[in-house]
């Protein structure tokens, strides 16, 4: 054979194989996840259970994912910062795990179409932008009912951070429960206006015990509600993250978050070519909340019954939001038998009948 075609043909078999091995280096090369905190992964709450579930994504995929995270990012200018950062630096799929964090993840979103980005407790969505969040209000509802069960002085706390549809309906579900279970019932709310603050948590659970309260709820992300509880007698639930250890004689129960598995399925179909914009909720019927009984402190038919309705929830036999449910001025919201959509729940502006506050303006 001639040497200038056998030089041709050596040519084309060293660039074949260069091509192969280019593309093996690529398919090996680990999908790159990033996640944007609110608060520090040692809050026991919130950012906790995010951190949780990274671990979990590592966990299950060892080194297919090469994974990072930011803590303590402010909502706002920081936040878009810290964004736009792991966008520019090869992120395949980013986490933004923070109601304030919608509009910066939707400005770095539409600058890199070819970023894939998650919105924790949103609701604005695009091509490259999906949205998950928990049925929290399905716990919530649960912890009314202990609360109902348990409390002697008929006053319930509320420890709120932010004025959000997620926050609202949470209290609205725990004011549904007090209305069925125990109609007497008061239900306080005290807006500390942050997410993460043990110091304010603290003062605000102080504050409410002061005022008759037995039983505290927390829409924030420290045990530090719970520690007051814990030292002060009355009886508290948890959010985020199982809080028993923080008040073994004080929490009935906590709303935890098992993310995991929404993280875990989300990298894989960024993975297979097959992601797709979606607007996740997860509650109990998919694991994503979890409700552990403390058995040491609940009577046993109050476990007995508190178990009936997480079933009952779980399978879709009862939905906490079924009308008729009407706002603290008479006005129906939802009509008799008709159960509120996912739309009408993330946009819940209003407290329902019952609740022994006005919400912030």
């Amino acid at each position: 054979m001639h040497r200038s075609i056998l030089k041709t043909l050596a040519r084309g078999v060293v660039t074949t194989l260069g091509l192969v091995a280019a593309l093996n280096a690529s398919a090996a090369d680990p999908l790159k996840v990033g996640f944007v905190y609110v608060g520090p992964v040692g809050d026991h709450g919130w950012t906790y259970q995010h951190e949780q579930g990274r671990q979990e994504l590592i966990e299950h995929f060892g080194n297919k994912v090469e994974t990072s995270f930011v803590e303590n990012v402010a909502e706002g200018a920081d936040a878009e910062r810290v964004i736009r950062n792991m966008a520019k630096g090869g992120y395949d799929l980013v986490f933004t795990t923070s109601f304030g964090y919608m509009n910066p993840t939707v400005k770095v979103a539409k600058q890199f179409p070819k970023v894939t980005f998650e919105h924790a407790t949103g609701y604005k969505r695009d091509k490259n932008l999906g949205t998950y969040l928990s049925r929290s209000y399905e716990g919530r509802y649960v912890g009314g009912f202990l609360a109902a069960k348990m409390t002697k002085s008929h006053k319930i706390g509320y420890i709120a951070s932010f004025p959000i549809p997620e926050v609202v309906r949470d209290i609205n579900a725990i004011q549904l429960a007090l209305n069925k279970y125990d109609p007497q019932a008061e239900l306080k709310v005290v807006w500390v206006n942050t997410w993460f603050d043990p110091g304010r948590e603290s003062d605000a659970a102080n504050a409410l015990i002061d005022q008759g309260v037995d039983v505290i709820f927390q829409h924030t992300d420290s045990p530090a509600p719970i520690q007051a509880a814990e030292r002060r007698g009355v009886y508290a639930v948890g959010y985020a993250s199982d809080m028993q250890h923080f008040g073994p004689k004080t929490v009935l129960t906590s709303i935890v978050n098992d993310w995991g598995p929404h993280y875990i399925k989300s990298a894989q179909a960024v993975m297979d070519g097959t992601w797709k914009s979606q607007d996740f909720w997860g509650g109990l019927a998919e694991d994503t909340i979890v409700l552990p009984l403390n058995k040491d402190i609940l009577p046993a038919d109050v476990q007995e019954e508190a178990s009936a309705l997480i079933a009952s929830i779980k399978s879709g036999a009862f939905h906490p939001f079924t009308g008729p449910v009407k706002d603290k001025a008479g006005k129906e919201r939802i009509s008799s038998g008709a159960v509120a959509s996912n739309a009408e729940l993330a946009s819940m502006d209003y407290y329902v009948e019952g609740v022994d506050s006005e919400l912030p303006k």
